[in-house]
């Protein structure tokens, strides 16, 4: 009876380890690639059903090398190759990234996937992730397995930034206009996000996933990049939902400039790249493109008041400006998660200020409303104004993406969803700071990053992802033993609280959300 048993156990891990797509060469386009297991065992504290079965794929080129003639060009087509591409290890990352994870190099447009599909036709739902500023495919925060296990097959990928991504010259813009019909140049990482999310079209039905239920997802300058898809008629008609983490805002907002909603305009753009160019001795793109990938290091340009190498306004790429395309309702029309963590955007975790450094501080982002803010968020001391300055800019974040979300809505049917996260992990003490939810959301506490995991870490990411999952599968965070979280329309005075605890939790009093809306009101949008 026991020996019975036993082999039919032996039995079931084998048909398991045989199901699983690491045991099959996956064709693609470009040719064919080997997939290895994701996990080598089970991990202590969060529930992982299907590791056995999860393959990664690392390292995949989704374009062309992007150095010498093809640096400050679109992506170009990777040359397909005939053996069997070994996709063991990352790619490289891509300049400007400031990784530790991965080798730096031009050669850097590449793709990793994870899948737990038993076979090609599983068509799994699928979600496409953009790392924030500094970031690589590579980093282990941004790992896939976890989510994998949850039945969606998880894409990361690689795009340029920095002068290599957002480069605006006169000379580029001939190019284009000659090569391609473009009266603008820039928005080299944002093609090269178009161009990931076409692979993921064109190839992911081969890992087992569904091309036409891709979900995109970012953080920070990787929300910056799923805002673009959200809104560029480049890639109309190919997700079906957005997940937008530190976040979206009302578009009055000064800060919503640094945010996902950032871009600068072309002449703005133009001069700062011309600034550059000139800091590294070139004035033509022929020189540009010759320069070794170290000489366009920007730690030491100081360049033009309020420009950077970002997303430029070109009326191609970017088809309006973000308060005129929430009015028009140019962006697709899908299911959006949104929202922000209590310590970021000005708020900080253990602050200490004195009563005079938090007047100084409304005087000089209110101007004539300080007096109005500072009766709203009052304070008469040292303890009492760094409480009220926290408060304000976390109530900020909040009211203003409620505001953005006011403003989506009046041209959408498609309903939104907006958090606040609020958990602080252990072993660092920013408390529940900028890209402290992400390993939570993508489940992988396999990765230790910030400190040892406690088994509230595991509890809380056990509920994240699941809201997340549910969302990438079917439109909808809610589901079976997680509390209700609604989604927003114009009267909502609340948000979700994630984290520490869970349920709505309002943005602000009604007198500071008044407050916040005469404010914007008095304020060019972007």
């Amino acid at each position: 009876m026991h020996a019975s048993v036993f082999s039919t156990v032996l039995g079931l891990l084998a048909s398991i380890a045989k199901a699983a797509l690491y045991e099959t060469v996956i064709q693609t386009p470009n040719g064919p690639v080997q997939g290895h297991p994701a996990f080598n065992s089970s991990v202590a504290g969060l529930n992982l059903t299907n590791w056995q079965k999860v393959t990664v794929w690392k390292g995949i080129p989704f374009a062309a090398d992007t150095s010498g003639k093809n640096r400050f060009r679109p992506p170009q087509n990777v040359t397909a190759w005939n053996t069997t591409l070994d996709a063991k290890d990352y790619g490289y990352s891509c300049p400007s990234s400031g990784t530790t994870f991965a080798t730096i190099g031009e050669d850097c447009l590449n793709v990793n996937v994870w899948s737990a599909a038993n076979s090609t036709d599983d068509k799994l739902p699928v979600v496409m992730w953009s790392y924030p500023a500094g970031g690589s495919n590579a980093d282990p925060r941004f790992d896939g397995a976890g989510l994998a296990d949850k039945g969606v097959v998880f894409v990361n990928y690689n795009y340029r930034t920095g002068p290599t991504g957002w480069l605006v010259s006169p000379e580029l813009t001939e190019e284009n206009l000659a090569t391609i019909g473009l009266n603008s140049s820039g928005n080299w990482g944002m093609l090269d996000q178009f161009a990931a999310l076409q692979w993921v079209r064109d190839n992911i039905a081969s890992f087992g996933g569904d091309p036409d239920h891709i979900t995109v997802m970012g953080q920070s300058a990787g929300s910056a990049a799923t805002y673009h898809i959200l809104n560029s008629p480049l890639t109309k008609g190919k997700i079906v939902g957005a997940i937008i983490q530190s976040g979206l805002r009302d578009p009055h907002d000064p800060s919503a400039v640094e945010l996902a909603e950032g871009y600068q305009t072309y002449d703005v753009a133009e001069e700062y790249g011309i600034s550059f160019m000139g800091s590294v001795n070139c004035s033509t793109i022929s020189c540009m493109r010759s320069l070794p990938m170290e000489s366009l290091d920007t730690s030491e340009f100081g360049g033009t008041s309020g420009a950077s190498f970002k997303g430029t306004l070109d009326y191609y790429c970017m088809p309006d400006t973000y308060l005129n395309t929430l009015k028009l309702g140019l962006a697709h029309d899908v299911p959006i998660i949104t929202g922000n963590t209590r310590d970021e955007s000005g708020a900080s975790y253990g602050l200490n200020i004195t009563l005079a450094t938090y007047l100084s501080s409304l005087n000089s982002t209110f101007a004539s409303f300080a007096d109005k803010f500072f009766e709203a968020y009052p304070a008469n001391d040292s303890a009492t104004a760094s409480a009220a300055q926290n408060a304000q800019y976390t109530d900020r974040s909040t009211v203003g993406t409620q505001f953005w979300a006011n403003l989506w809505l009046s041209n959408r049917t498609s309903p939104v969803w907006t958090y606040l996260w609020d958990h602080a992990p252990p072993g660092q003490n920013a408390g529940a700071a900028h890209m402290t939810e992400i390993q939570y959301t993508q489940y992988n506490l396999y990765n230790v990053y910030y400190g040892e995991w406690e088994e509230e870490d595991y509890e809380i990411a056990e509920n994240m992802s699941n809201y997340w999952v549910n969302f990438i599968k079917h439109g909808n965070p809610n589901g079976d033993g997680l509390i209700y979280w609604d989604n927003v329309n114009a009267s909502t005075t609340t948000t979700q609280e994630l984290g520490d605890g869970w349920g709505p939790k309002i943005i602000a009093r009604d007198d500071q959300i008044a407050l916040f809306e005469s404010w914007f009101a008095s304020l060019a949008a972007i």
